[in-house]
């Protein structure tokens, strides 16, 4: 007779109960094996190539030399900067009729009407002043601009500026080429600082007579007194 026939069915029953737990628990083991068998084969790769990754890199750094030369900087520019001066150069303005004269413009001259003054004569000039400009304008002709002097060597004796009334000017219009003339005379008597009060008379003798402007020039006028 089987041996198993012989058991106590609830005996057969707590075997089966325990045998179905030990296949499921060997199931779960192995599931749990297989999970970790592959993690460590996932994990266990991962580190080769991160390995040889560091390897890699290591063998790429080691190939770099150490010491890099260097070029030398690049020389700064020089900036050089030039000035350049703009000059506006404005038109001469044309001088209009009635505008003043240009001094070089105006030729004056002094003349004597005599060589010899004798017989208590009063010495009498021609003065004149004659625009060589090429138009009419206004010139002082007065002895506050044209003073007529007489010397005597280094003896100042008479000046017409000396003897003038009011400012001494005295302004007129000059043509071109037509001469302004003015007569002066002189009544042999210093003139001093002024005309005023007694005045010695001039004692005959040689004297001189030229008019003092400016940018005037005229010749020397000799003559005498008798």
């Amino acid at each position: 007779m089987d041996a198993d026939t012989e058991r106590d069915p609830e005996e057969w029953e707590a075997d089966r109960y325990w045998r179905r737990r030990a296949i499921a628990l060997a199931g779960v083991l192995g599931v749990v094996g297989l999970a970790a068998w592959a993690c460590g084969a996932l994990t266990g790769g991962n580190g080769d190539v991160r390995k040889q990754g560091v390897e890699s890199v290591a063998g790429i750094g080691s190939a770099v030399p150490t010491s890099v030369a260097t070029s030398p900087p690049a020389p700064t520019p020089t900036v050089t900067v030039t000035t350049t001066a703009k000059i506006t150069i404005s038109p001469t303005a044309r001088p209009r009729p009635g505008d003043a004269c240009d001094p070089r413009d105006v030729v004056v001259n002094l003349a004597s009407t005599r060589d010899t003054f004798a017989g208590g004569a009063r010495p009498t000039f021609r003065l004149t002043a004659v625009n060589t400009g090429q138009r009419a304008c206004t010139y002082d002709v007065g002895p506050g601009n044209l003073d007529v002097r007489i010397t005597s060597g280094a003896d100042r004796v008479w000046a017409a500026s000396a003897c003038a009334t009011g400012s001494g000017s005295s302004v007129h219009m000059l043509k071109r080429g037509i001469p302004y003339v003015t007569m002066l005379s002189w009544d042999r008597r210093r003139s001093g600082d002024d005309c005023k009060g007694a005045r010695d008379k001039a004692m005959p003798g040689t004297y001189v007579a030229s008019v003092k402007g400016d940018q005037v020039r005229t010749g020397k006028q000799i003559f005498h007194l008798r």
